[in-house]
């Protein structure tokens, strides 16, 4: 019994420095004297000059607000928000669904219940103090207020 214990130990210790060895190892042949692993290329990809303004979005004259996009930031961005004052409960509900709102008919009923809201408020404070009472959580009332303009 003492005598198998170390053939057995030696058997999987020689096991293990193979497999070592394999994982380690090119995964292509080579002949001799040919190194294991193939040269680095040394290409840099460039990319274009960035222009001065904050976002990082390069120069380009047919994007007046230099977000990259060919637009304007404020025009794409209000293009999927509808009135918290003025849209129909139908075209809020469509809003807060398009936002990833889950229940988007009950929200967009609770939405139109605390109308009016002040129109100097992009930030929708009363509507948010008016969700609060229903315990939303902060991200599903940041997806509702995403989805409006006052």
């Amino acid at each position: 019994m003492t005598r198998t214990l170390p053939r057995l130990t030696a058997a999987c210790g020689a096991a293990l420095l193979s497999v070592g060895l394999v994982a380690c190892g090119s995964s292509t042949a080579t002949s001799p004297g040919t190194p294991a692993t193939a040269p680095v290329q040394n290409e840099i990809a460039t990319a274009p000059p960035a222009d001065d303004a904050t976002d990082g979005a390069t120069a380009d004259e047919d994007d007046p607000d230099d977000s990259g996009d060919g637009g304007t930031e404020t025009a794409e961005a209000d293009e999927d928000k509808v009135s918290a004052n003025t849209a129909s409960e139908d075209e809020i509900a469509q809003a807060l669904t398009t936002a990833g709102v889950s229940n988007p008919a009950r929200w967009a009923e609770e939405v139109v219940e605390y109308r009016p809201y002040p129109t100097d408020d992009p930030d929708l404070t009363k509507l948010r103090k008016n969700l609060a009472k229903y315990n939303p959580g902060q991200e599903t009332t940041d997806k509702i207020v995403s989805a409006l303009t006052p």
